[in-house]
C-alpha cells in the first residue's frame, strides 16, 4: 500500500466560528513581514476582506508593488514599510511591535529562524514578563467541534515551570475564544504515575498546582491519548474526570510528540491548523508557506481575537 493512500484529499475548511467571532472584534493592525511574495500578499488580503487585520506591509516596495499587481491587489491605501533582505524586515517587524505600532506580527515570506530572531530577542523584542508558546487551534471538516494543541512549535522540551506557563497561556486564549472553564489534558503516555516515566511524574505535579491554583479550568492528567479524546476509553481504565475524553486542550510533553501529532491531524483529517505565538507584548503568527490559505486566514483569525 502507498504511504500517501492515507492522506485525506477533504478540502481544508477555515472554521466559521473562528471568523465571526475575529470579525466581531475589528481589525488589528498587522505586520506583514517579507510581504514581497505573492502568498505573503495574498494571506494579507483575505484577511484584510475579512475585516480581521489592517495590514502593514514590509518588505521591498517594488517588489510588493509588483507583486500585488500580479494577484490584482491595489494596495494604494495600504502602509507599506521598506526594508531591504529578510532580516531587514525581521527587525523592522519586530521594532513595530516592541514600540506598540501593530497589535500582530505575521511571517510572511522569510524564513523562520530570521522572521523569529529579532522577536525573540531580550532586548527589542516583544518578550515581557510571560513565557512565550505556541498553539495550534485544530478543526476538521464538518466538524463544529476545536482542539487546541500546545506546545507543538516553540518549546522543544519544556520543564514544570515551563508547561504551567504554557497552560496558563493557552487557557487565557480559551478564555478569549468564549469558553470559561476549558478542559486541559496533560498528554503521557500512560494514565498512570510511574518512575520509569518520567513525564507522569511531572503530568502529575502540573495537575496538582492547578488543582490549588484557582485558574478558571479544569487540567488533568497524565492521560493517554485515547483518555484525551475517547470517553468510552476513559471508562474503560476506571478514569472519571470531566476532561478524560472531552478535552478542550491538549499540553504534550515535548515537541517530538507534539509536532507529529499536529501534522497527522493536517494529513490524515485535512484539519485547518490556526498557529499562534502567545505570551509576549503582541501576538505571532508563524505560518509556513506549505499552509493551505483556509490555515492563513484562521491563524490571522486567531491571532485578532487573541490581540483585541
Amino acid at each position: 500500500m502507498a504511504a500517501d493512500s492515507f492522506l485525506s484529499t477533504a478540502q481544508v475548511v477555515c472554521p466559521p466560528a473562528l471568523l465571526d467571532r475575529a470579525s466581531g472584534k475589528g481589525a488589528a493592525v498587522t505586520a506583514i513581514v517579507g510581504a514581497d511574495h505573492p502568498v505573503a500578499l495574498d494571506s494579507a488580503r483575505q484577511a484584510q476582506a475579512a475585516g480581521i487585520i489592517t495590514p502593514v506591509l514590509i518588505g521591498s516596495r517594488p517588489g510588493i508593488e509588483a507583486e500585488a499587481q500580479q494577484i490584482g491587489w491595489d494596495v494604494s491605501d495600504v502602509e507599506i514599510v521598506e526594508a531591504s533582505g529578510e532580516s531587514g524586515a525581521a527587525q523592522t517587524g519586530a521594532e513595530l511591535a516592541a514600540s506598540g505600532a501593530v497589535a500582530m506580527v505575521m511571517k510572511g515570506h522569510v524564513h523562520s529562524d530570521t522572521f523569529m530572531r529579532p522577536l525573540l530577542a531580550k532586548e527589542g523584542g516583544i518578550r515581557s514578563t510571560g513565557r512565550l508558546s505556541h498553539v495550534f487551534h485544530m478543526t476538521v471538516p464538518d466538524s463544529d467541534k476545536s482542539i487546541m494543541l500546545t506546545d507543538c512549535a516553540l518549546n522543544v522540551a519544556p520543564n514544570i515551570r515551563t508547561r504551567i506557563a504554557i497552560v496558563e497561556n493557552v487557557v487565557e486564549l480559551a478564555h478569549k475564544l468564549g469558553n470559561a472553564k476549558p478542559r486541559v489534558a496533560l498528554l503521557a503516555a500512560s494514565e498512570s504515575v510511574s518512575e520509569a516515566m518520567p513525564v507522569t511524574q511531572e503530568c502529575e505535579q502540573i495537575a496538582a498546582h492547578f488543582a490549588a491554583s484557582g485558574l478558571s479550568a479544569e487540567v488533568f492528567g497524565p492521560l493517554a491519548f485515547d483518555n484525551i479524546v475517547s470517553g468510552d476509553a476513559a471508562k474503560m481504565k476506571g478514569i472519571d474526570h470531566p476532561v478524560a475524553g472531552d478535552a478542550d486542550v491538549v499540553v504534550v510533553p515535548t515537541i517530538e510528540a507534539g509536532n507529529p501529532l499536529f501534522k497527522m491531524m493536517v494529513y490524515f483529517m485535512s484539519a485547518c491548523a490556526a498557529g499562534i505565538v502567545l505570551g509576549g507584548k503582541v501576538p505571532v503568527l508563524l505560518t509556513s508557506r506549505a499552509d493551505p490559505p483556509q490555515a492563513r486566514l484562521a491563524s490571522a483569525a486567531l491571532g485578532a481575537i487573541s490581540a483585541q
